[in-house]
């Protein structure tokens, strides 16, 4: 399971080993296959051949979040040559992944023979609540809930108001059972921030783990976490909001577009793609504005919801609220 410490528990084998003069390669799968590609680039310092070798015959080899990659036939036929070679010339090999569930069945013959290898589940440590709501402190957003957004604005017209009615009832089905991504797009105060933050709240008090970032906030504290004086590493928090079971992006497209945030943000987004993570993003860029890689994942609709809020800003609204029945949070049993 995420975050239970397996990838800890490889990383000290590696360094005990490096420690004890032994040569050792470790690596994170979909970075693996990610180089491999490369090589077949004029500019890569490597060809493909010597890479593959490298990994292939490396004394110790790592593998680190197997299953987490692009399951396309390439990389599944790259990753069985490599584990096939390797439990034929029995070299000595660590693997970590989620489950075995879903892995190819020709890799699963040779990681669970046990005349060669061992099989050891990690029981997950699941984090304090209080770990995991990131922004859903700030006192304006924990306020934020179904019960009080008010999704009958009556100075609307018509179209605006069923427009803002389904995006409620979109919000509301989704903080029920979320699956999927759901993506909220439109202007500032049209209420996709609070629509996000009640559904983050709903889950909340339904004793589930939700992660709730504004996304340049986000980058800013990834970015504080360098610091010597920083009390949380960056690969803790990069990885607390990238594995999260409910991700909230709010704000997408506010930060400031360097190299480095957009390939952070990617990495992000791509790992909850290909791992199926329930995902809700708010943005007020139109999906031509976000970088293609990120957005192609937002609208492919066997994952993703995408919903344009119509509304106009709230603030310049001083027409009260009409009283509706509250969403009530289902506590977990």
């Amino acid at each position: 399971m995420t975050g239970c410490g397996k990838t800890h528990l490889a990383a000290a084998i590696a360094n005990h080993c490096i420690g004890e003069g032994h040569p050792v390669l470790f690596i994170v799968v979909p970075d693996l296959l990610d180089h491999l590609r490369a090589a077949f680039t004029p500019s890569s310092e490597l060809s493909y051949d010597e890479l593959f070798h490298q990994v292939k015959s490396a004394p110790i080899l790592i593998l680190d979040d197997l299953g987490t990659q692009s399951s396309t036939p390439w990389a599944r036929e790259k990753l069985f040559q490599i584990i096939n070679h390797r439990y034929s010339a029995q070299l000595p090999m660590v693997i970590t992944t989620n489950t075995l569930e879903g892995l190819d069945e020709r890799l699963l013959t040779r990681l669970t023979d046990d005349t060669l290898s061992q099989v050891f589940v990690v029981e997950q440590r699941e984090p304090p609540l209080r770990e995991s709501v990131g922004d859903l402190e700030l006192e304006l957003l924990r306020s934020m809930t179904f019960d009080n957004f008010d999704h009958r604005r009556v100075n609307l017209p018509p179209d605006q108001q069923e427009n803002l009615e389904r995006a409620y009832r979109l919000a509301c089905s989704f903080a029920e059972s979320p699956e999927g991504w759901l993506v909220f797009l439109g202007s500032n105060g049209c209420g996709k921030t609070h629509l996000a933050a009640a559904i983050a709240n709903y889950r909340r008090r339904a004793g589930h783990l939700v992660f709730f970032v504004v996304v340049p906030d986000f980058l800013d504290h990834l970015r504080s976490t360098f610091s010597p004086e920083s009390r949380v590493t960056y690969d803790e928090l990069f990885e607390r909001a990238k594995k999260a079971p409910l991700l909230v992006l709010d704000d997408f497209g506010e930060h400031s577009a360097t190299p480095w945030a957009q390939e952070k943000l990617y990495q992000m987004i791509n790992y909850r793609y290909n791992a199926r993570l329930p995902t809700v993003i708010t943005t007020s860029l139109s999906l031509e504005e976000i970088e293609p890689r990120i957005s192609s994942r937002m609208i492919d609709p066997k994952v993703s919801a995408v919903f344009a809020i119509e509304a106009p800003d709230y603030r310049g609204d001083h027409t009260p609220a009409q009283r509706r029945k509250p969403l009530r949070a289902r506590r977990s049993r």
